[in-house]
C-alpha cells in the first residue's frame, strides 16, 4: 500500500521531469513528501506525520555508538594447558575452565571466550599457526611465577649445567607439542638439579641421550636409581659373523 501511495503522489508527478544528477532527484522528492505526509487522511484525523509523532516516534532510540560486527560462534573444549585452539593457534583462558566447554566469540579482529553465559577472556586474534596467546591472569600461581622463562634462557640455565643437560633440554622443548608443556619438565630439571647438584644432573641428562629418552620422568628415574653413577657402555660393535652361502661374498672378496 506504501509502494502505491508513493508512486501515486510522488514518482508519477515527477514522470515527465528531466533531472541530471541524483542530488537534484533528492531534492524533489523530498519537496513532495512534505506534501505526502502532511495531506489529511480521508478517515482518520491528522496526517501521517502526525501519526509518526504520536504512535512511532516516543519508541525510537538512538543509534548504537558501534556498528554491527559480524560473529562467528564455536564450542570447544578448554586444553589441559588451559588454552584453547582456534584455527592452530592457542588463546589462554583462567585454568579453572581447564577440560571444561565453552564458547567462542571470533570477529574479524577479536576473539571471545564465554563460559557459562560470560565473558572469561579476550584477545587480539593472531594468525600465526602453532603460536600462543597467554594472559599471565590465567596461569596458575605456580606457573606465574615462572611466566619470565623463555626457551633460551631455559637453555642457558641448562647449559651452564653442562653440554649434555643443554641438549636434553633443547631436544625436550622442540619434541613437545605444546611449549607449556616443555616448561614444566624444564621446570622439574631445575628442581632435580637444586636437589641432586651439577654433576649429578650431568651424567643423569646424558644417560638419558645415550638411550634416547628425552624426558623428566626418565632424568628422575635415572637419579632414584643412581644409574648417573654407573658408567655408559656403549654397545660392542661386533662384527656379526656372515653364513656360508655361495652368493655372499663377505668383505675379503673386495681385496
Amino acid at each position: 500500500m506504501g509502494v502505491q501511495i508513493v508512486e501515486r503522489w510522488i514518482l508519477a508527478r515527477l514522470r515527465h521531469h528531466r533531472f541530471f544528477s541524483l542530488a537534484e532527484v533528492n531534492d524533489a522528492i523530498a519537496t513532495l513528501l512534505v506534501d505526502l505526509n502532511e495531506r489529511p487522511f480521508k478517515k482518520l484525523p491528522g496526517c501521517r506525520r502526525s501519526a509518526f509523532a504520536a504512535l512511532d516516534a516516543p519508541y525510537l532510540r538512538p543509534l548504537p555508538a558501534t556498528s554491527f560486527v559480524l560473529a562467528e560462534w564455536k564450542r570447544v573444549r578448554v586444553n589441559i594447558d588451559y588454552h584453547v585452539e582456534f584455527e592452530q593457534h592457542y588463546y589462554s583462558v583462567p585454568h579453572q575452565l581447564v577440560r571444561q566447554e565453552v564458547e567462542l566469540r571470533i570477529t574479524r579482529s577479536t576473539l571471545e571466550v564465554l563460559a557459562h553465559g560470560r565473558r572469561v577472556a579476550s584477545h587480539p586474534r593472531h594468525p600465526r599457526k602453532g603460536g600462543y596467546s597467554t594472559t599471565d591472569e590465567h596461569m596458575p600461581a605456580a606457573h606465574r611465577a615462572h611466566a619470565g622463562w623463555s626457551p633460551a634462557k631455559m637453555v642457558t640455565w641448562a647449559t651452564s649445567i653442562g653440554a649434555a643437560t643443554g641438549q636434553l633440554v633443547e631436544r625436550l622443548l622442540e619434541e613437545k607439542q605444546h611449549p607449556e608443556q616443555g616448561y614444566r619438565a624444564c621446570l622439574g630439571l631445575m628442581r632435580l638439579a637444586r636437589s641432586v647438584g651439577h654433576v649429578r644432573m650431568e651424567a643423569a641428562c646424558e644417560r638419558a641421550l645415550a638411550i634416547g629418552s628425552h624426558r623428566y620422568k626418565s632424568v628422575a628415574s635415572i637419579l632414584k636409581k643412581g644409574l648417573d653413577r654407573q658408567p655408559i657402555i656403549a654397545p660392542a660393535q661386533a662384527e656379526l659373523s656372515l653364513p656360508e652361502h655361495a652368493n655372499v661374498r663377505g668383505p675379503t672378496y673386495y681385496h
